[in-house]
């Protein structure tokens, strides 16, 4: 039951998350998802939508998640329970004043006052998190390109405090920007264009783009923009996170309904939450799920009144940025058009990073931009600058334009970033006359499709599409969340560790950004140290090699369709 509203797009209540663990194949092996390849016998209702779901893909569409080893999760959720038990004996400790505690606390004439601090809620930040902090929020003092430069620092109380030692690091290799294309240079044409935008504009516009901060530069981009998506009409907005968090309101209200994936955005939750709309969550990537809550949405309508929903939003994203797996949009859309709702796609991580004209994941798919009713993405990673979109129909973009709170009360964009994003986004489309953009392009797949490669082949376990720059390799516990970034570091190559409560509690994991910077010589560097410091920590779980996997096969039948 939906009503077709143009002006408006969906709403929803409080958010229910579902379960982030995978379901457990109780043995530990791959669980490869190959729409082109699947050996397994299945029941005459399966193959039949497997059937239906391979007509909708252009190409092999590889997807693997290889289960958590038993033995590794049994000690993983030991070694979270020792931590715990030592933070409470250390708390025990700093209450009797055995030990200091540097965290801010309340003081004793104002304990009769609302309290500010909650000790029990800052366990976590205090006995778990302080151990690894120095991993984090490392000072870079350089471009952070392919290379970069770190200040070191050391700290003389267990990283409550941090001193700079006056180092410096130099030509540490970077595998944790989103630099996929690596425009995040000061050097050449986009450096240039913007050192000349400054001069002209200056570096600030302190007034909003209603009043008198709109600039011809802001409307070149977003004709740009508009260009490079294949739609109508375009807006760009200073913050790429509050792009989703500031629209999404505007787009959805009460009595609206919001279909989320369970893995998306923070921006994409709170802008959910904050529209005061229904919201309902569905399972990872999985159509199932999101068919069933569309056809129950569709059946009962509102709760209690049973009503037909104003609208019924579903938020995806291109490429989820910690697992590496890419949306099924072929069959978002298919459901979509069917239950006759609206789709809002961000494309943070994948515009710029995905298919053959560098244009997301509607363009690595083949597939008609107007069939996505919202286009959203930011500027901050492939093109090396800050702020987001939002492109669609014209409709979309001129009702946002006057309901929108980034497009109202926020400060318009600066210039030279403004001009930084023309400039990229001119060589991406091969407007500046070069073929830079496309060797850029065809230079980060081939790193990809290699770093992956390599990785497997070691005997890591690592999550995602095999052509997602984003690539997770597994840790699991938590003491090897601060050894794995520490030793690499120690090796010159500087790493993003990831934990709870970013990741489920066993699901840790270093995450890995592939750029076209990247030369094969930085890679082979990385993977030899990342083999060096598996050895030594012992995080070469993958079981394929030794029994003989279905990822292997997904390989080599994606290989040998590649032209």
């Amino acid at each position: 039951m939906t009503q077709n509203s143009t002006s408006k797009l969906l709403n929803g209540d409080a958010l229910h998350r579902t379960k982030q663990d995978k379901k457990a194949g109780g043995n530990g092996f791959v669980k490869n998802r190959c729409l082109f390849q699947q050996k397994r016998y299945r029941r005459p209702a399966e193959k039949n939508h497997h059937a239906s779901c391979t007509l909708l893909y252009k190409k092999p569409f590889v997807e693997s998640f290889e289960e958590t080893p038993l033995l590794v999760a049994v000690l993983t959720y030991m070694g979270y329970g020792i931590l715990t038990i030592f933070g409470y004996l250390r708390d025990f400790l700093r209450d009797w004043k055995f030990e200091k505690c540097h965290l801010a606390r309340e003081r004793e004439e104002q304990k009769d006052f609302v309290p500010l601090y909650q000790d029990f809620e800052n366990f976590y930040t205090r006995n778990l998190y302080m151990r690894i902090r120095d991993n984090w929020n490392r000072p870079i003092c350089s471009v952070p390109g392919a290379k970069m430069d770190l200040v070191e620092r050391v700290t003389p109380d267990y990283n409550w405090t941090f001193e700079h030692t006056g180092n410096v690091l130099k030509d540490v290799i970077n595998m944790g920007s989103y630099n996929y294309l690596g425009f995040a240079e000061n050097t050449g044409t986009c450096a240039d264009a913007a050192s000349e935008c400054t001069v002209k504009y200056g570096v600030g516009v302190s007034s909003t783009r209603q009043e008198i901060g709109n600039l011809d530069k802001h409307e070149e981009l977003e004709k740009l923009v508009a260009g490079f998506l294949g739609v109508e009409s375009s807006m760009a907005f200073g913050m790429g996170f509050a792009t989703n968090s500031m629209n999404i309101p505007a787009l959805t209200g009460k009595g609206c309904l919001i279909l989320s994936d369970e893995l998306n955005h923070a921006s994409l939750v709170l802008g959910a939450r904050l529209s005061g709309s229904t919201i309902r969550v569905f399972k990872h990537n999985n159509m199932q799920s999101l068919e069933k809550l569309l056809r129950d949405a569709i059946v009962h309508g509102q709760p209690r009144t049973h009503r037909p929903w104003k609208k019924i939003l579903i938020l995806v994203e291109g490429i989820y940025s910690m697992e590496g797996s890419i949306v099924r949009l072929p069959e978002v859309i298919a459901l979509k058009k069917k239950y006759e709702a609206y789709l809002y796609l961000d494309e943070a991580h994948s515009i710029g990073a995905l298919g053959p004209r560098g244009r997301g994941v509607v363009d690595y798919f083949g597939l008609d931009p107007s069939d996505v009713d919202i286009m959203m993405g930011t500027f901050t990673k492939s093109f090396g600058a800050a702020g987001g979109y939002i492109g669609g129909k014209k409709e979309l973009i001129d009702y946002l334009r006057l309901h929108s709170h980034s497009a109202i009360h926020a400060t318009s964009m600066s210039p030279p970033i403004t001009q930084q994003i023309i400039t990229s986004m001119k060589c991406i489309m091969g407007e500046d006359g070069t073929t830079l953009g496309q060797e850029r392009l065809c230079q980060l797949s081939e790193n990809t499709t290699y770093f992956r490669r390599r990785l497997h082949e070691m005997g890591f376990i690592i999550y995602g599409n095999n052509d997602s720059p984003v690539v997770p390799l597994m840790l699991y516990m938590p003491a090897k969340i601060g050894a794995f970034g520490r030793e690499m570091l120690k090796r010159n190559i500087g790493t993003v560790v990831v934990g709870f409560p970013a990741t489920p509690i066993i699901e840790s994991r270093a995450r890995f950004c592939v750029s076209a910077a990247h030369t094969r010589e930085m890679l082979d560097k990385a993977l030899n140290a990342i083999s060096e410091v598996g050895d030594l920590l012992q995080l070469k779980y993958s079981r394929k090699n030794r029994h003989g996997s279905e990822g292997t096969d997904c390989f080599s039948f994606l290989e040998s369709h590649q032209d």
